[in-house]
């Protein structure tokens, strides 16, 4: 497992989004976007059974994603790997962690009758850190 920089722990705690890429069972790719964590060195991914990111991620551990600051879009890691676990322990818990931090509430709201969350825990092989300091390439491209 590769070590997720502070760079990129630091830009998972924001309020930002990742794009998650994972492979259908063609192999063509299949991305949606929704909300990040991490533990440690484990990104996490909260979802629901029977969504297609679980289908996919059951069936096929390549997993990627990116996630891009929305106040910079300079400021973006990419993060390619592999699903270690897909489970339903601490998946409650932690889709209300993320109602928090999204949404502000206490408890995530849009529970439906019957839906089972889901935890990917996602383990990075590659890792490319946010580019945060942008000036250099404005100065760049001010010059051409």
């Amino acid at each position: 497992m590769k070590p997720l920089p502070d760079s990129v722990k630091k830009l998972i705690e924001g309020k930002v989004y990742a794009n998650v890429a994972t492979l259908m069972p063609d192999g063509s790719p299949q991305v949606t976007q929704t909300w990040v964590d991490h533990d440690g060195d484990t990104v996490l991914i909260n979802t629901f059974e029977g969504s297609q990111k679980t289908k996919n991620a059951r069936r096929n551990p390549k997993i990627a994603l990116d996630i891009v600051d929305p106040t910079n879009a300079y400021n973006v890691a990419t993060i390619r790997g592999r699903v270690v676990e897909v489970t339903f322990d601490g998946a409650e818990e932690h889709i209300d962690r993320m109602a928090k931090k999204y949404l502000g509430q206490d408890k995530y709201q849009m529970r439906q009758p019957g839906m089972k969350r889901v935890l990917i825990k996602i383990e990075p092989a590659h890792v490319t850190a946010p580019f945060t300091d942008s000036s250099r390439w404005r100065a760049r491209q001010e010059q051409k």
